[in-house]
């Protein structure tokens, strides 16, 4: 039997992204718009609606959908904004940022991400992105000020560079912590030498590559 893929994204909106506070419609509006069963890789395609954790390689994943929804929701893309992803992934959140504001510009450590979003974004007939391979677990500068970003992997700590690439009223969400421990925070900047931060809620995510850690204690 052939699912039905529209009918599962009906049901995942309904189901898992609505109950978890998700009411922003335009958020809502480019999850339906964007198909995320063609940003999964193809072995996990009938999974693409499921409430979990979707392998990418590297010891990288998608996000559930219910958490990439309800950080894009927190992070209030606006159609004016130019937008930072951090960690492109499948290419799939760059979509739907793309759907959300004017210009994204996304970052991937792995260049076979990259390459294979890129085909997916062009088929799909987004191109209000560039997609660039290298590290930004520290930001990336080249493009900066951003009025948004979106870290799309864990932050041991959260490099104060990264808030330095905000403009003013700008907001960067990310997930900040080690595992089993992390909460997503939502940073706004309120003027050249000051942050709002606000704690949004618990989750746990494979970190970025190179992201800074703590140091160890040694005995």
């Amino acid at each position: 039997m052939t699912l039905d893929f529209n009918l599962a994204r009906q049901k995942m909106l309904d189901q898992q992204i609505r109950p978890w506070e998700v009411i922003d419609e335009r958020v809502l509006d480019a999850i339906a718009y964007s198909p995320r069963e063609d940003y999964v890789p193809p072995r996990y395609r009938t999974l693409a609606f499921v409430d979990m954790n979707i392998p990418l390689g590297h010891a990288q994943v998608m996000m559930a959908p219910k958490l990439e929804a309800r950080l894009l929701q927190e992070l209030k893309v606006r159609p004016i904004d130019k937008v930072l992803e951090i960690g492109t992934g499948s290419g799939y959140v760059t979509s739907l940022l793309a759907l959300l504001g004017k210009h994204v510009h996304s970052v991937e450590i792995f260049p076979e991400f990259s390459a294979a979003a890129q085909q997916t974004l062009n088929a799909h007939g987004v191109h209000n992105v560039t997609l660039e391979a290298g590290d930004a677990a520290r930001g990336w500068e080249r493009h900066a000020p951003y009025d948004a970003i979106f870290v799309s992997g864990s932050l041991p700590l959260l490099p104060h560079a990264l808030k330095e690439q905000l403009t003013h009223g700008g907001r960067l969400i990310a997930v900040v912590g080690q595992s089993p421990v992390m909460e997503a925070r939502l940073i706004t900047r309120v003027d050249a030498a000051n942050f709002r931060e606000h704690s949004l809620l618990e989750t746990d995510l494979p970190p970025l590559i190179n992201a800074d850690a703590p140091p160890r204690f040694r005995f």
